[in-house]
């Protein structure tokens, strides 16, 4: 694509290639498309790729979302999902829902949605439009208008609205007559009205047409007729301001190729900044509109592939996606349009119009040259109109030139008229601004600049600010703030400027974050003295948010602060501050915290108690401070800061004034030690007032000074009191043991006993012996805590032997009854060891019947043999409804033992453990134990005691009962000894003895699963086959028998069959045939008349066809004859098998029937049976197989009238391509002939050598298959009128050229070819492919028609395709020409530059040469120049100036010693100054001797090395190039090589300058001398004129003594020195009567008003009130 077009065409990443994503993913309802992302909805989550990710794979953000589709935010990482009629919106960077909604109306489906702005969705549903906006999260969509009908039926494509929301508009599609045709639903909020227009896509955009006040809103509309296939463009004003201009309406035709017939526009997107519309196709066809003329500015198609989906790209281009996956992008070139407008349209309004409106480059000089222009004809307005309008002219010279304008009389000046115009247009830039700024507020029109101030007609700027700030230091602050981006790009002047204005308007508490924001640092201390002499709160406010702010903090010096503060009595305010920036505590800001509290503490002790209090200090002279706290009555803080314990004893004694609550923790602040020496402080100096305060310390630091301790202290003092009221508050928490005994002795002291059985219930923390042992020996009147004691410690047996030898047998009942029932056991076992009469035990038992643990006292009681005792207490328990197990299983052991009825115990009652009661027996009574086990289900234990004492009969009846399979496993297995044995007691005895049949039927599974077939049969014949048996008609058990007779006795099966009717025939026959007895089975199916199972047996299993058909033959039904008929064609009995399916009459398989029979070739058996079919069958391939069956029996004519049968139902082309394929080409064309198949019908024709009949029926089938076909047939045969007219059908598909040339070039029909080519040139659907193949064919076979092809149809070639064949066959011009029409320039030129001889034409290399990117082709085409075309050479490089390397030419050139080649070139760059240049040119002049041109080149330019040049011509022949040394000389300061030089040579004049330009007294002096000696008065006068400043009034005078000259010569420099002198004691005069008139004035002022007021700084300090000097404030001084 040309450089120079007006477009930048991007690719800007390939979905597929760099982010993997699945090709089927990439349409119109899964892929969408924003101004920043790209989202795909795949399975099961969300891709979004960012646009400016740059092909990073990285960027793909991948989320598990399920949604129905997904929309992205036009700027800002938000997503929109869709699921059903749910709508979410979230923040995917924040992680927060913006909204959520779901549709009211389950029946209202949500067809498309889209975001209109960043905070608008659109939302389109069957019905109606919405609007939501997002902006708050329990938002709702807006119902916006009902959605007309004629939408119904399209497709949603778009929704777009204006800015403000009041104009709506629906894009829909649909389908019409194989065309996609387009509506546009266009509703206004404001009339509540629609209108339904033709259009596929829509725009709205605002425009400000000239002279107008405001933008007009304008609505855009693409549309393509799908029935003329015209394309067009509608642009039409809405909501006219009757303050514009007219916008009229446009109508502006789209193009769309001829081969380009189902295209639709897609997209419209419009440029606001350039006003440009974009019109994007489906078929990838991009237009570009001037929006204001309408005007077609380009066309061109960007995609090969179509493109669904589109969006705007940074407001000002389009994004798109095509079906491959690419996003491209299409921007405004914005510096090749302006050039394209005026070259390509030639457009001239257009492009000063673009120009203007988007401040595109271009068009500078066609603004410059009309303002000139109307300037030079007096139109003063039309040159200020031009001038506003061109940002290029907006410039200081511009305003100069129209303020230098006088104004004609009685109108406006053009300056102003340039101002109004600005004003009205566009806003002031910066030099506007101040220009216009200074008149209006010099005439005090402060608020008119203000009015354009704030409708932001002006630009802010420093200048500006300085012009304004003497009128008004508000608006000031307001453009200074403006101008520096509110202080972000700020100056140290404008910060300075800024905080000067704030200071100014009293806004001090702006400053510092100013400041802050900015990241500038004033002088804060002069600030906040000049806020304290105003306002002393609002400069502590100031100094604090100084200390607040980090970076300020850093520098500022709270010493000097602080200082400003005191010094001026301000303590309240210092204190404030101070309080502030010490806040930190830190250890370096001690003094400043000890000079706070000292000065607070002599004049607000109540402040400096309260900072105390606060402990925001920690630094400060603690000593010192408390020693001033004390002496003010402040104790307490006093102590907080004392460290020394004689200082903390003297305080700590005045407990009246100290708050208990901070003393008791105030000892948390001393050492052990320490505590200890103020608690006996306290003990000994008020022991009544200071006692309950030592407890308190006592318990609260019990831990930290120890228990120990502080017992040791109270019994010091022996304070028992104090000790158990200490002892008191810690007992309960503490677990040392000493603690909670010597609470236990003192409580006893004290007679304090329920508070001992307290402890010894509830705590847990002492020595249950030490204490047993105390309590002994106290012999309290109540053993209630001992008791307790030894039931928590299990002394039980120790109190019980205490307690009966004490005869405290009153306590052993409270014990048992009060205490601990539960402890009952032990004590019973306890009196049973002391021998206790039983009477008692008896009676103990009794009175705590309920509450005793019974398997406890039973096991103590039975280890003892004494159970027969305890036989009154369980039956009264039992008697209370106890049902514990341990009571029933101790009553059977006492009525087993006793044998009293134990049987009826144990089979009536059901609580007692049997497993337990069962062993107990098992030694005693098996029967017993037996009834146990089976009552309890024991099956282990009652297997065994059965097999051990032989009592299989109870066993056999055990498990019948049981009815369990696990259990008959276990017994039935043959690890059992005892099998047999059982199973002849269940045969013989249990089951006779049955009338249940559930668990007989039980019994036989279990007999089936131990696999026992022989015993099962044994048993299912004694229940089924003897006479009278019960279950002798239960089909289950008969089937049953036989089942087990297939498996175990087979000979059995055929008599049981016999004797048995009442089995499942189905089931028995089948397992039958499963198990090889297919005799058996066939005899059960035929005596149940099953016979279709039965003739199944006899042809599938027995496998005997024969036999079968007699079978059927014998019974004879339809179903039968179908069922043979099958089993005959599944064993290749084709004919028999037709046959016995026509004697069925049923044609339900006729597709196995035809494809078997067809396979065989058996045509004429199966005409019969497809008549048969089809007298109740129309199927397809019934009739078709009849049309084949006369085929292969050739008879056409029955297949003529068959396919004349209205009921015929075949699929001819089916049987046709079947036909076609066994090469029955006649039996075809009948077929394809009926059915109107001309595709199938003209390549039949082929092969039945009917070639024009083949070209009519292809041409009727229009299908490039049919005429690729027929054209090889047609080439093949010759018929090269017949094969053009198919290949003007194939060469309008591009897919079919290759094929199509292939053969005609290898048949060598080359000619013929280009003959076609050519006929198709003027082809309604010509595309690129014919025109490069005709050039290809050009090149290889007719060079000579290659060049004029090629100037007619360059544009409609594949340019790349052509140039590779081109440049093999060696046709340089024609490569030439190719490579500049592709804008391939460095081949072009490389490619002319190679093959000179063939293809050289200066014109043309030129205007090539200029073009090409490779900047080192410049110097090989001037290396070709200078070695081929010398005369040439300075014309290519005055068109190469602006894009070579001079310096690097002018080397290549010097250094093939071809300078005086180039030497007008050099001429035309001198102006640049360039060192090589000037060292080359000065080398060609030296080498002319042409010294004039070489002191103008010298003095015109100074870029190069000027010592060498001098020393070059230092020794020149000539005497002007010798003068030209010494003037470099004295240039470069070298003054004495200069004046030698000249002194050679006598130049007198240059000498003189040349002493007076060095400025050096010395030089002068020695030129002076050397004058006199060679006599040349003259020049002597002259150096003292001219260097009279360096000139020493001695010197010269000593000199002229010396040399005898006479005064005369010098008198005129004496007269000029005299004068000097003179002027210089006038001076001094003057200066000294002034100092004297200011000091006498000075005096008589002194002596008027007084002594002078001393400074501040030397004034001292007045009324601070503490001491002068720093001995009492600690380290501040």
């Amino acid at each position: 694509m040309a450089n120079d077009i007006p477009i930048e065409f991007t690719e800007l990443t390939n979905l597929i290639d760099n982010y993997g994503i699945s090709p089927t993913n990439i349409d119109f309802k899964s892929c969408t498309l924003s101004d920043s992302f790209i989202s795909i909805k795949e399975d099961k989550s969300v891709a979004i790729i960012p646009l400016d990710a740059n092909n990073n794979a990285q960027s793909l953000v991948r989320k598990n979302m399920n949604a129905d589709n997904i929309i992205m935010h036009p700027s800002e990482m938000i997503i929109a999902l869709r699921s059903g009629s749910t709508m979410q919106v979230f923040n995917l960077s924040t992680k927060q829902r913006l909204g959520n909604y779901t549709l009211p109306n389950p029946s209202e489906a949500i067809v498309f949605w889209k975001w209109l702005s960043p905070q608008n969705i659109a939302v389109v549903t069957t019905t109606n439009l919405y609007n939501w906006n997002i902006s708050s999260p329990d938002s709702s969509p807006v119902l916006i208008t009902s959605k007309n009908q004629l939408l119904n039926s399209c497709q949603i494509i778009n929704v777009t609205a204006n800015q403000e929301m009041s104009w709506f508009a629906i894009n829909g599609i649909f389908q019409e007559n194989g065309k996609i045709a387009g509506k546009i639903q266009l509703f206004s909020k404001a009339r509540n009205i629609s209108q339904i227009i033709d259009g596929h896509v829509s725009g709205f955009s605002q425009l400000k047409l000239s002279g107008a006040v405001s933008p007009s809103t304008l609505f855009i509309i693409g549309n393509r007729n799908p029935t003329t296939g015209a394309g067009n463009m509608h642009i039409i004003e809405i909501d006219h301001n009757p303050s514009n201009p007219t916008y009229s309406k446009k109508n502006i035709d789209i193009f769309f190729p001829a081969d380009a017939s189902n295209d639709f526009p897609i997209s419209c997107q419009v440029s606001e900044n350039y006003g440009i519309v974009y019109i994007l196709t489906k078929y990838g066809f991009i237009h570009l509109f001037d929006l204001e003329t309408g005007l077609n500015l380009f066309v061109n198609r960007i995609s090969a592939d179509p493109l669904f989906t589109a969006s705007s790209h940074s407001n000002n281009g389009i994004l798109t996606i095509n079906k491959k996956g690419q996003v491209l992008s299409v921007d405004i070139n914005k510096g090749t349009i302006i050039p394209y407008v005026l070259k390509k349209l030639s457009n001239v309004s257009l492009a000063l119009a673009l120009a203007s409106r988007g401040n595109l480059p271009g068009a500078e000089t066609l603004f410059t040259q009309q303002f000139e222009t109307l300037l030079g004809s007096g139109d003063y307005v039309g040159a200020a109109k031009v001038a506003a309008g061109s940002p290029q002219l907006r410039t200081p010279q511009t305003i100069d030139r129209l303020k230098n304008i006088q104004a004609v009389p009685g109108q406006i000046s053009p300056i102003l008229q340039y101002f109004s115009i600005l004003l009205d247009s566009d806003k002031l830039n910066k030099y506007e601004s101040i220009e216009l700024g200074k008149p209006v507020l010099q005439q005090n029109k402060q608020q008119l600049f203000e009015n354009w101030l704030s409708q932001d007609k002006i630009t802010f700027s420093e200048e500006l600010g300085d012009v304004v700030k003497p009128y008004d230091s508000k608006l000031a602050l307001k453009i200074y703030l403006g101008a520096s981006g509110n202080g972000e790009n700020a100056t140290p002047s404008v910060n300075n400027k800024i905080i000067l204005c704030l200071a100014e308007l009293n806004q001090f508490d702006k400053i510092l974050p100013y400041c802050q924001k900015v990241g500038f640092t004033p002088n804060y201390l002069i600030l906040i003295q000049m806020i304290l002499r105003s306002n002393p709160d609002k400069a502590v406010e100031f100094a604090n948010q100084l200390i607040a702010n980090p970076d300020a903090a850093v520098e500022l010096d709270l010493e000097k602060v602080s200082d400003i503060f005191f010094s001026s009595s301000h303590i309240q305010q210092g204190t404030a501050f101070l309080l502030e920036g010490l806040k930190n505590d830190q250890p370096s800001e001690g003094h400043l915290q000890t000079r706070l509290l000292e000065i607070n503490l002599l004049h607000a002790p109540q402040v400096a108690e309260a900072i105390l209090s606060n402990n925001m200090f920690s630094h400060y002279d603690k000593p010192t401070i408390a020693k001033l706290c004390e002496k003010q009555g402040l104790y307490q803080k006093a102590l907080e800061n004392y460290v020394d314990l004689k200082d903390i004893k003297r305080c700590i004694i005045h407990t009246e004034v100290l708050p208990t609550d901070w003393l008791i923790s105030y000892f948390g602040q001393l050492n052990i030690e320490q505590s200890l020496e103020c608690l006996r402080e306290l003990l000994s100096s008020n022991v009544p007032t200071n006692l309950q305060i030592v407890i308190q310390v006592a318990t609260k630091f019990s831990e930290l000074i120890g228990s120990g301790t502080l017992i040791k202290l109270f019994e010091e003092f022996k304070n028992v009191e104090g000790l158990y009221y200490y002892l008191s508050s810690i007992v309960n928490i503490t677990e040392d043991e000493n603690v909670v005994f010597k609470y236990i002795q003192s409580a006893a002291k004290l007679q304090q006993f329920k508070e001992i059985e307290r402890i010894v219930k509830d705590n847990n923390h002492y020595n249950g012996e030490k204490v047993k042992n105390f309590l002994k020996e106290a012999k309290l009147p109540d053993q209630l805590p001992l008791i307790v004691v030894c039931d928590r410690f299990n002394f039980v047996h120790d109190l019980i032997l205490y307690l009966y030898k004490n005869q405290f047998f009153k306590f052993i009942e409270v014990y048992v009854q009060q205490v601990n029932p539960s402890r009952t056991p032990e004590v019973i076992a306890g009196l049973l060891d002391v021998d206790c009469d039983e009477n008692i035990i008896k009676n103990l038992l009794s009175t705590v019947i309920g509450q005793v643990p019974l398997d406890k006292l039973v096991e103590q009681v039975e280890s003892r043999n004494r159970l027969k005792i305890l036989l009154p207490f369980l039956e009264t328990t039992l008697n209370q409804g106890s049902q514990d197990p341990v009571l029933f299983n101790t009553l059977a052991k006492i009525y087993i033992d006793s044998n009293n009825n134990p049987e009826k115990f144990l089979t009536e009652n059901s609580i007692y453990n049997t497993l337990e009661v069962g062993k107990y027996c098992e030694k005693r009574d098996p029967y017993l134990a037996y009834i146990a086990y089976s009552k309890g289900g024991n099956d282990d234990e009652l297997i065994n005691i059965t097999n051990e004492n032989s009592m299989f009969k109870y066993q056999a009846r055990y498990l019948l009962k049981r009815s369990d399979l696990d259990l008959y496993s276990k017994i039935l297995s043959d690890d059992n000894m005892y099998r047999r044995e059982l199973i002849d007691q269940i045969v013989g005895t249990a089951i006779p003895e049955l009338n249940d049949p559930e668990p007989i039927s039980l019994a036989v599974k279990a007999f089936m699963d131990n696999n026992l077939p022989v015993e099962l049969i044994e048993l299912l014949e004694k229940i089924i086959l003897e006479p009278d048996a019960a279950f002798a008609e239960n089909p289950s058990l008969q089937g049953l028998l036989i089942l087990t007779a297939i498996k175990a006795e087979p000979s059995k099966v055929s008599s049981y069959v016999e004797k048995l009717d009442k089995f499942d025939a189905q089931e028995i026959g089948t397992l039958c045939v499963e198990n090889g007895l297919n005799e058996e089975a066939y005899q059960i199916y035929d005596k149940f008349e099953m016979y279709s199972d039965a003739l199944k047996v006899i042809v599938e299993d027995i496998m005997s066809l024969d036999r079968g058909e007699d079978y059927v033959n014998k019974i004879d039904t339809p179903e039968l004859w179908y069922q043979l008929g099958t089993a005959q064609l599944n064993g290749l009995r084709i004919s028999e098998s037709i046959n016995s399916y026509i004697k069925s009459g049923n044609p339900s398989n006729f597709d196995q029937v035809i494809d078997i029979a067809e396979h065989a070739g058996k045509f004429e058996e199966l005409v019969p049976y497809l008549k048969m079919c089809r007298l109740t069958l129309r199927e397809a391939k019934i009739d078709g197989e009849v049309i084949l069956c006369y085929a292969e029996l050739n008879k056409i004519n029955e297949i003529e009238l068959f396919l004349r049968n209205d009921s015929n139902v075949a699929d001819l082309n089916e049987i046709g391509d079947k036909l076609f394929d066994m090469k029955n080409y006649a039996a075809a064309k009948i077929l394809y002939e009926n059915v109107s198949n001309y595709s199938k019908l003209a390549t039949t024709l082929v092969y039945l050598s009917d070639y024009q009949g083949a070209v009519d029926c292809a041409r009727k089938a229009s299908n490039i298959k049919v005429w690729k076909q027929v054209n090889h047939a047609c080439v093949a045969n010759k018929e090269f009128t017949l094969a053009q007219i198919c290949g003007l059908n194939l060469i309008i598909d591009a897919d079919e050229l290759d094929e199509l040339v292939k053969q005609y070039e290898t048949e060598g029909y080359f000619d013929e070819l280009m003959n076609l080519f050519e006929s198709s040139l003027g082809l309604e659907r010509a595309h690129m492919g014919m025109f490069t193949e005709l050039a290809i064919l050009y090149a290889k076979y007719a060079p000579a028609k290659l060049m004029d092809h090629l100037k007619l149809f360059w544009s409609r070639l594949n340019i790349p395709k052509v140039l590779k064949v081109v440049e093999s066959f060696h046709l340089w011009n024609e490569l030439i020409f190719l490579y500049s029409h592709y804008d391939e320039w460095d081949n072009a030129i490389l490619t002319m530059i190679d093959k000179a001889a063939d293809s050289f034409d200066h014109l043309k290399f030129k205007e090539m040469v200029i073009k090409v990117s490779n900047l080192e082709i410049y110097y090989k085409a001037i290396n070709f120049y200078m070695n081929e075309h010398p005369n040439l050479i300075v014309d290519l490089l005055t068109s190469l100036t602006l894009r070579i390397d001079i310096n690097r030419v002018v080397r290549i050139f010097s250094k093939s010693d071809n300078l005086p080649m180039i030497k007008p070139f050099l001429i035309n760059v001198l102006d640049k100054n360039l060192t090589v240049v000037n060292n080359a040119y000065h080398d060609l002049l030296i080498e002319e001797e042409d010294y004039k041109a070489l002191q103008a080149a010298i003095d015109g330019h100074d870029r190069f090395d000027s010592i060498d040049l001098a020393s070059r011509l230092e020794n020149h022949e000539l005497i002007f190039f010798r003068r030209i040394s010494a003037i470099l000389y004295r240039k470069n300061k070298k003054y004495n090589k200069a004046i030698s030089i000249l002194k050679t040579d006598k130049l007198w004049n240059d000498m003189i300058e040349t002493a007076v330009v060095s400025d050096s007294a010395k030089i002068a002096h020695e030129l002076l001398k050397y004058f006199i000696e060679v006599g040349n008065k003259e020049c002597f006068i002259g150096l003292l004129f001219k260097a009279y400043h360096l000139m020493e009034y001695d010197y010269v005078l000593e000199l002229c003594w010396l040399n005898g000259i006479s005064n005369d010569y010098i008198k005129p420099y004496e007269i000029s020195i005299k004068k000097e002198q003179v002027d210089r004691v006038n001076e001094v005069y003057k200066d000294l009567k002034d100092r004297q008139a200011r000091e006498k004035e000075l005096e008589e002022k002194g002596t008027i008003g007084g002594p002078a007021p001393q400074l501040l700084l030397t004034n001292g300090v007045t009324g601070m009130g503490y001491q002068p000097t720093g001995a009492g404030f600690g380290n501040g001084f």
